[in-house]
């Protein structure tokens, strides 16, 4: 005999082994006791949660010989028939094929005579939603008013289609999601059966992936036993088969969203393409993920309600308080936007790695939420220099504000203040670089954006997209140092750019010097020169208040 699938081999025979819709099933299982059986049901819920498993345990039993507590007895002629699909009692209908008004007519046609053998015939019609308005018109005499044998049973998963008058005619019966739980404990039990090896975590995993459907979880169990037949089936060997990722992938992701960090975001990618993960599921489990960040973060007491393990929510909670809530925000709404972009995507990859890209830079969005993000990743990264310099500091090593920006320092005593350490940079640049030369800073204004706009980590960055470069002809400092230009122009009645006041601040600039010095190993030096221009008329002043802002207040200051 041809192998059966685990949703077909082991569909309930009895109103006890249905699970995860226990009120539906009491209230079914009392009609039957106490002989109260209507004329006409409505079933309604997502799939696989057990609306035509039950409608045919009920058609079972409305003509079962000898009914246990409710139960069909399964032994009788009429049970076997049933159970066989021989039985000419119960009449399943595909209305999404059956549809037409003369699908029905057929239908009322047949009501007018009684079952040949057993009390009922019944009409179990399933996705009842794609009938027509005039197969609904055809059918609405005869469900109002049916002869005492009959009883008609519509399933389906999308109720706001079925038209009220119709409704209004049947006792309507709502099947929810099923939980993991119930769905696990399920799932466990079939496999002790079959004798199949299994994780717990595998089977929990399963039950996750099941998203509330019964079926959807014994058709994901089939799909992994074959992958692993003759063998234990893994955790590992779940997420191979069904596409998904580790939860360590989404923690490293994260941290590399944090740190802006293309390569390694890229990398991972890379990764799970190679391993043939479905990207599509890729960003939703990544939603999940980010979702149990949020509420563990908010609350750490809801591990159990989130569904994770103590290990996983330890991990995640951990995360979290390395993510501030604005910026998990930002990341669920650019996330959900991209689910729907990717599912409908001829190139998934590319758009997978454009929407992580996004997530590092909010300043792409106007919006509250962006602007949020971005306030706090900043926040962020000026909370973390201040507590790398103390941690140095109390090792006997002070490192300027230059080192906080990927800048390799010099080690010196802490007895040093500010301005001696500083000075004491400077004579290490001299003595580890020569001057650059004027040809050398024409070659760099040349090439500023590939050897420095994108070399330099933020705020640096941000603050120089808006100026000019060149070299100056004129100027030389005291050290007869060839200099760059950093020129902003702007109209004379507007606020004057933020990278013009960011970089009028001395340590602002000695940190840019700093910098470059470093990425291309001459010395370079700096001086900045506003240019005004014509009127401020035509000017989006939409974000006059964030011009405002002194961004001299950012500045690290050492202790």
């Amino acid at each position: 005999m041809s192998y059966v699938a685990l949703y077909r081999k082991f569909r309930p025979d009895s109103f006890d082994e249905v699970k995860g819709q226990e009120p539906i099933v009491q209230a079914l299982r009392n009609q039957i006791l106490y002989d109260h059986v209507g004329h006409a049901y409505l079933f309604c819920g997502t799939r696989g949660t057990g609306k035509t498993t039950l409608a045919k345990l009920l058609a079972k039993t409305v003509n079962c010989e000898h009914p246990v507590n409710g139960n069909p007895c399964g032994e009788c002629e009429s049970c076997k028939a049933v159970a066989s699909g021989r039985s000419t009692n119960v009449i399943e209908i595909d209305a999404a094929s059956n549809n037409g008004v003369d699908n029905v007519r057929r239908i009322n046609e047949a009501v007018q005579y009684s079952p040949a053998s057993g009390k009922y015939l019944v009409y179990i019609i399933d996705e009842a939603h794609m009938m027509s308005p005039g197969a609904f018109n055809a059918l609405l005499k005869t469900l109002e008013e049916p002869p005492a044998h009959v009883i008609f049973i519509l399933a389906t998963t999308n109720d706001q289609k079925i038209p009220i008058t119709i409704q209004s005619r049947c006792q309507r019966y709502n099947f929810h999601r099923i939980s993991v739980e119930t769905i696990a404990a399920r799932l466990s039990d079939l496999m002790k059966r079959e004798n199949v090896d299994v994780e717990e975590e595998a089977i929990r995993y399963i039950a996750r992936a099941a998203d509330g459907s019964m079926r959807d979880g014994l058709s994901i169990l089939d799909e992994c036993i074959s992958s692993s037949l003759g063998e234990k089936l893994t955790f590992e060997n779940v997420l191979r088969t069904v596409g998904a990722v580790d939860i360590d992938v989404y923690v490293k992701l994260i941290r590399a969203l944090q740190n802006e960090d293309v390569e390694a975001i890229l990398d991972l990618i890379n990764e799970s393409v190679w391993q043939g993960r479905d990207l599509t599921k890729y960003v939703d489990d990544f939603i999940w993920f980010l979702r149990n960040m949020y509420f563990l973060k908010l609350s750490p007491n809801l591990a159990e309600e989130l569904d994770l393990t103590k290990e996983d929510a330890s991990i995640v909670a951990s995360l979290g308080e390395e993510v501030g809530t604005k910026t998990i925000t930002w990341y669920i709404q650019q996330m959900q936007a991209l689910s729907a972009d990717i599912r409908y995507s001829t190139i998934k990859r590319v758009t997978l790695e454009m929407g992580m890209l996004k997530l590092m830079h909010p300043e792409t969005e106007q919006n509250f939420i962006s602007l949020a993000s971005r306030l706090e990743k900043l926040e962020a990264k000026v909370a973390r220099v201040d507590a790398d310099m103390k941690n140095i500091k109390a090792n006997g090593v002070v490192v300027s504000s230059a080192s906080a920006n990927g800048i390799a320092a010099s080690s010196v005593e802490s007895s040093m203040s500010p301005e001696e350490e500083s000075k004491a940079i400077q004579e290490n640049l001299k003595a580890k670089y020569p001057p650059a030369v004027y040809e050398e800073l024409i070659a760099l204004a040349q090439d500023w954006k590939s050897k420095v706009i994108y070399s330099i980590q933020k705020p640096a960055r941000d603050f120089l997209m808006d100026a000019s470069i060149a070299p100056d002809e004129n100027f030389k400092d005291q050290n007869d140092v060839p200099s760059l230009k950093l020129v902003y122009t702007y109209p004379a009645n507007a606020h004057a750019p933020k990278g013009l006041v960011y970089y009028e601040n001395p340590k602002n600039l000695e940190r840019l010097e700093n910098m470059v010095s470093e990425l291309i190993q001459k010395q370079v030096h700096f001086k900045v020169e506003a240019r005004k221009t014509g009127s401020a008329d035509g000017i989006d002043m939409q974000f006059d208040a964030l011009n405002k802002i002194h961004f001299d207040d950012i500045v690290i200051e050492d202790e």
